[in-house]
């Protein structure tokens, strides 16, 4: 006999009976501590229930309300009991009735058998990990929690916010340093009886009563005050979600525990009928000696805690929707916003489009429809080139849009014209890539035939609207992979610049750039900017254009991509 286990059971006497039996059909003794809460007919039922089992003893009772000091009264008061009562147990197994033993015990008892001297506790100091949910930390340890935080809430909030407007601190005993962990442990016989009869205790006793949650804290603490050799560890399977309520096991995670090789699991839910029948596996002599390994597990939930929090990117729920900006990643794929581009090369959809495979729309965000790569009214998803429908909610637009055609990336022409509600949504989101020839929107202008005073409002209004978009972007907040070069850097060297966006498009480095977008004869664009200039409109962000770098562009052999200024 070298395994002890003390139970708490305030529910579900049914499972808890089942699970009684099993480790007694072991051989260990179990002491079981039952709410106080509990009616005492239940009790009684319960207790008679199990009479036939001579090694089974209960316990005096205590009120267990999560988060208070009757957590650990009810496990002092049970081990102290299994300690007197049965001398042979070397270890004590603190579990509930709502834990299932996953393996054959027998695996368990041999595994502490060979690690006699060592205390399976979670311990750790509230500085070495972010635990903690509820915004208390440190605080728990030098406040005051006489009142229930689920039964008497606003009691409790009342007394934390006094304390710290007042500036009260508790004292922590001297000699121990807090740490903190999961309840569920298993300790040594030396360990446990060590902290129960510390000449200590009514000390360390009186500062844990006040303490929030001191079920995760108390045996945690004073363990590092007696143990010989601590594994902080638990040997339960419990896993927690991000609000830290614990995760309830069902019928459909009966080859996930399986894969844990864990000795014992919680929270099982009462009706799962498939596990209690499953568990605890048989006897296995080519398992028997493995190691406990919770890593597939935590896999899981890890990727189930940040789906649930935030869900897949692009893909909109009801229950999240409040909260969709914590996501970097708006969209659900990768995607290109080409602003200026198409006012240099009249045919750069249809060029690029040639080149990369990708899927090339116009302008979504026009003012009169979106522009569709196909040219159709309707896209993907049903989603409509109606003006007033994509502008009702123009982010809900480009995500559905990206999200109905993640297979193909998709890219599509931005620019001042447009409607520009959607620019902090492009710049915050990881997904994006933007490229910027700014005071593009000069070219139009400029093939128009009119004349410079005709077109300064329109080319003002313009510039107003590009530069507040570009100062978007070169916002701290600006998480897209941005690139911004003025008309006249980009007309410098266009080739370079093109064979960049193809490569990030294509998601590789392609070949050399063979077919050239046409570009339309610039000559006389210096002249006409400098009319702006007399009419009194400065077009700054088209850079300083020249007669000499407004030629056309022909082919050149691949080098170094240019490097473009921006984030």
């Amino acid at each position: 006999m070298s395994l002890g286990i003390i139970m708490l059971v305030h529910t579900a006497f049914d499972r808890a009976e089942q699970m009684v039996r099993h480790w007694a059909a072991a051989g260990c003794p179990v002491v079981v501590h039952v709410d106080s809460n509990v009616p005492v007919a239940t009790y009684d039922t319960f207790s008679q229930s199990l009479a036939d089992l001579p090694d089974v003893r209960f316990s005096k009772r205590h009120r267990c309300e999560w988060g208070t000091w009757g957590l650990v009264a009810a496990s002092q008061e049970a081990a102290t009991l299994l300690l007197e009562e049965f001398p042979d147990v070397q270890h004590a197994f603190l579990a509930s009735g709502a834990c299932l033993p996953l393996r054959p015990i027998a695996d368990l008892q041999c595994y502490l058998d060979a690690h006699p001297d060592t205390d399976f506790i979670e311990s750790a100091t509230t500085a070495d990990v972010p635990w903690t949910v509820g915004g208390l930390d440190r605080e728990r340890f030098t406040l005051k929690f006489p009142f229930a935080w689920k039964k008497h809430r606003r009691l409790f909030d009342g007394l934390v916010k006094l304390q710290q407007m007042l500036g009260y601190r508790r004292n922590i005993p001297d000699g121990i340093v807090p740490h903190m962990g999961s309840q569920w442990w298993c300790l040594t016989r030396q360990t446990l009886d060590a902290i129960l009869s510390d000449p200590n205790r009514a000390t360390y006793d009186a500062y844990f009563r006040k303490v929030w949650i001191p079920d995760e804290s108390y045996y945690q603490t004073l363990t590092r005050l007696h143990a010989r050799k601590v594994e902080s560890r638990s040997l339960t399977l419990a896993k927690f979600d991000y609000q830290g309520k614990p995760h309830i096991f069902f019928n459909d995670h009966a080859e996930l525990l399986q894969r844990s090789k864990s000795f014992v699991a919680r929270k099982i839910w009462r009706d799962a009928d498939q596990l209690y029948q499953m568990f605890p596996l048989s006897d296995d002599p080519l398992s028997a000696d493995e190691e406990p390994n919770s890593g597939a597990v935590d896999r899981v939930f890890s990727q189930a805690v940040e789906r649930r929090i935030l869900g897949r990117a692009g893909l909109y729920m009801q229950s999240r929707y409040p909260s969709i900006d914590r996501q970097s990643c708006i969209a659900a794929a990768p995607y290109a916003v080409l602003q200026g581009l198409d006012n240099v090369f009249p045919d750069f959809p249809v060029w690029l489009t040639r080149q990369t495979g990708a899927q090339v729309h116009g302008h979504l965000f026009a003012k009169d429809r979106a522009h569709f790569a196909d040219g159709s009214v309707v896209y993907r998803g049903g989603l409509s080139d109606n003006a007033r429908l994509r502008d009702y909610h123009g982010k809900m637009f480009l995500t559905n849009l990206i999200w109905n055609g993640r297979d193909q990336h998709q890219c599509f022409q931005f620019g001042p014209a447009d409607t520009q509600e959607i620019r902090w949504t492009l710049a915050r989101d990881t997904n994006a890539s933007i490229w910027v020839v700014s005071g593009a929107w000069s070219i139009p202008l400029f093939a128009s035939g009119r004349s410079a005073s005709d077109v300064r409002t329109e080319a003002a209004r313009l510039q107003r609207i590009e530069d507040k978009f570009l100062k978007v972007l070169r916002s701290p907040e600006a998480r897209a992979r941005i690139r911004i070069m003025t008309l006249a850097q980009f007309i410098e060297a266009p080739m370079d610049v093109l064979q960049t966006i193809i490569d990030e498009i294509a998601g590789h480095r392609g070949n050399a750039l063979k077919e050239v977008p046409k570009m339309p004869d610039l000559t006389g664009l210096p002249d006409f900017l400098q009319d702006l200039k007399n009419q009194g409109m400065h077009p700054f962000l088209t850079g300083d254009i020249t007669g000499g770098n407004t030629r056309q562009t022909k082919p050149t052999p691949r080098r170094k991509p240019y490097v473009i200024s921006g984030k």
